[in-house]
């Protein structure tokens, strides 16, 4: 038996398989026996293995006791057969386990049954400061063997960016939805999502030799480096305005091919957001009304040319009039600092809200909708509006 019995219990990420800490390696290289619960499917093996550290398997002991000690009582069966079989290794010379999957549990279990045995030292090396993203290194790795030709999926191969891009957008607006619903949950659910397509475009550009998703990461982060000089380096900036200056100035230079003020600006944006960006970069040139009022007067003006061209019979001059009262609406909402998309859309979710109300008030009341008139229509209204609807 061993002077010193000794157990070292050793943290990994599935993720980063290689990257362990100094201790880690150290007790690795200096203990009698390295294991694992399954070294076969360990990420760290194959690492371990270059560093010329063999993995053994740890298999489950027994139930038997140790010294007399009761070894079983209390916990998961399987990892306290686990944390004796690590005992009795100790035993017989210093002992390293390293974690992996379904490992959880299984730290705890050696220390309640070192406790109880007594006369080993119980080492834990956890892993610290492990870097914020490691699961995003699992989801390109799982969307690469999705793509793999050699036993990929045969849906996900088949896929392009024309293809994926109905997906891009359908995410989006769920995404947007769940913004306005503020349900966290389901908020975190729909970043995966939407995430996913960014990895899947990635992921097609990359099997066509085209950029990778490190070229993607890498070039938002180093303009997000660029455009804040005020935090990566000696620029100036103290509030919100001044940041947005020197983004814009910072952008313009970055793009000298852009010569108009809507170049850049994709068209097939939304026709509300689309109206908007274009307002807000002819508004960064001068070109704005300087009071809210004045955008209010812009609508009433707007109102009164349609009221016009209605009276015309102009169906071309109603089109354009109906367009140039948006135009002002969304001017007004830019003008209070309101996303007059975010504005729409939480009026038609109100609107759901209301006419499925009224819906279930007629059929409690037994009417006929078919019957009702613009009376009725407008009294059931009331009556969902008065509810607080």
């Amino acid at each position: 038996m061993a002077d010193d019995p000794r157990i070292v219990v050793v943290e990994t990420a599935a993720a980063l398989p290689g990257l362990l800490p100094v201790e880690a390696w150290d007790a690795l290289r200096t203990v009698d026996r390295v294991v694992a619960t399954d070294p076969q499917h360990h990420p760290s093996t194959p690492y371990l293995t270059m560093a010329g550290i063999e993995v053994g398997t740890l298999e489950p002991a027994p139930l038997t006791t140790l010294r007399g000690a009761d070894l079983l009582s209390g916990g998961d069966p399987t990892d306290r057969r686990l944390a004796l079989a690590l005992l009795q290794a100790a035993h017989g010379g210093s002992v390293a386990v390293v974690l992996g999957a379904g490992d959880e549990m299984l730290p705890r279990a050696i220390g309640m049954e070192a406790a109880k045995v007594g006369g080993v030292e119980v080492e834990f090396v956890f892993l610290t400061g492990t870097p914020v993203g490691l699961e995003l290194l699992r989801l390109t790795a799982t969307m690469a063997r999705l793509r793999d030709p050699d036993g990929g999926c045969p849906w996900d191969l088949e896929q392009t960016h024309r293809t994926l891009a109905r997906y891009l957008l359908e995410e989006t607006y769920e995404l947007l939805e769940a913004i306005e619903a503020g349900d966290d949950r389901h908020l975190a659910e729909e970043l995966g999502d939407l995430l996913l397509q960014v990895v899947f475009h990635a992921q097609v550009a990359d099997d066509r030799g085209a950029f990778t998703i490190d070229d993607v990461a890498q070039g938002i982060s180093d303009k997000l480096v660029r455009r804040h000089p005020h935090v990566f380096a000696d620029g100036d900036a103290s509030t919100a305005d001044e940041v947005q200056r020197n983004w814009d100035q910072l952008k313009a230079a970055e793009k000298p091919e852009r010569e108009g003020p809507f170049d850049g600006v994709p068209t097939s944006m939304p026709a509300l957001l689309l109206t908007e960006e274009l307002q807000r970069k002819a508004a960064k040139l001068g070109f704005d009304w300087p009071s809210v009022d004045e955008h209010l007067g812009k609508v009433r003006e707007e109102v009164d040319e349609l009221v016009a061209a209605v009276a015309d019979g102009d169906a071309d001059a109603i089109a354009d009039e109906l367009g140039d009262i948006l135009g002002a609406v969304t001017s007004v909402g830019r003008a209070l600092g309101i996303v007059t998309e975010t504005a729409l859309r939480g009026h038609a979710a109100k609107f759901r809200t209301r006419f499925e109300q009224m819906l279930r008030r007629a059929e409690r009341q037994g009417l006929d909708l078919g019957e009702l008139d613009r009376d009725g229509w407008l009294a059931l209204w009331a009556e969902v509006k008065g509810a607080g609807f």
